[in-house]
């Protein structure tokens, strides 16, 4: 693993943080601009940056078995991150709001946006591949359950089976993953140079707009309050520690390879997404300046938990 490559990526990430909150402070970002960028990103970069993943893999029988174990892995992994989020979030209960933004950050990390590059440094080109169908689980959690219980109590959110099935998500994985089933050897598919560069460019949006929008959001919150919340500082710990520390064992006790270890373990311990304030932005729900502490302190925080995580994992699959 190469630690070096990802401690630069970290701060980088912190980096564009402070300057959302630069850009909020002079009023370049304000509530406007945070809502529109919210949008732009969720209906147009996301989808872009996914297709885009998927479309420019190389297809072969070990990409594609590799394919079915990542998608497997990203479905099963929010599946048991949704359970123990829920058991862990339960003594917040009496606070509806911070219980709805705790659980749901801890669910989802940024294993898009930050997640591709850090597992490009983790693992190479083998662990960006994989990275790019994991989001499919992502994407099936984030437009169901995710939704659900960021919206919970409020009424705001309804959950269909349109919704469900027909997303911002779901939508663009189902078109990266025929475009990839299209490149086996007899057929050969290629998108045109132009369109592949076109869903990068728009792809590649999503990075720095979400962050800076993260920062911007930051920013409204006095610096006395964004620490003060003791709350935030729980949902961290379930977030950076207790849910990647319990995957990293689950995974090596299963006697899976050091790879899916490692990998799993890296995609778990992931600052949260920042799709949380974007979500409450859409949607005008309470808890973004919430949403906003628990993605900025846990992108801060993971600058001493990441590394700390994966040299455990490391240690393990040793043993």
């Amino acid at each position: 693993m190469d630690f070096g490559s990802l401690l630069q990526i970290i701060l980088t990430l912190f980096l564009m943080i402070a300057t959302g909150v630069l850009c909020r402070k002079v009023g370049i970002i304000d509530n406007i601009a945070s809502k529109k960028l919210s949008e732009l990103i969720i209906k147009i970069g996301q989808p872009m940056m996914i297709v885009a993943a998927l479309a420019k893999q190389e297809f072969t029988d070990e990409n594609l078995q590799l394919a079915g174990i990542a998608t497997l892995i990203g479905i099963v992994m929010h599946i048991v991150m949704a359970g123990l989020a829920y058991l862990l979030c339960l003594p917040l209960k009496k606070q509806p709001t911070l219980r709805n933004v705790i659980e749901f950050t801890s669910i989802f990390a940024n294993c898009g946006f930050l997640g591709f590059p850090i597992m490009e440094a983790l693992l190479g080109q083998q662990g960006l591949f994989m990275a790019a169908f994991y989001v499919i689980g992502f994407n099936l959690g984030i437009w169901t359950w995710g939704l659900y219980v960021i919206g919970r109590g409020t009424g705001s959110v309804k959950i269909t089976v349109k919704k469900v099935f027909l997303n911002f998500g779901t939508v663009p994985c189902t078109i990266g993953a025929i475009l990839f089933l299209m490149r086996w050897p007899f057929a050969s598919f290629e998108l045109p140079p132009f369109l592949m560069n076109f869903l990068n460019y728009l792809g590649n949006l999503c990075t720095p707009i979400s962050v800076l929008i993260t920062g911007a959001l930051l920013a409204t919150i006095p610096l006395g309050q964004l620490f003060k919340t003791k709350a935030i500082y729980y949902g961290c710990l379930i977030k950076l520690v207790i849910i990647p520390v319990i995957v990293c064992f689950a995974a090596h006790l299963m006697g899976l390879s050091d790879l899916i270890t490692i990998f799993c373990t890296a995609m778990a311990a992931l600052p949260s997404a920042a799709s949380v304030t974007m979500f409450c932005e859409m949607y005008e729900l309470e808890g973004s300046h919430e949403a906003s502490q628990m993605v900025g302190t846990t992108s801060v925080l993971c600058l001493g938990t990441f590394p700390l995580i994966m040299l455990l994992a490391d240690l393990i699959c040793k043993i």
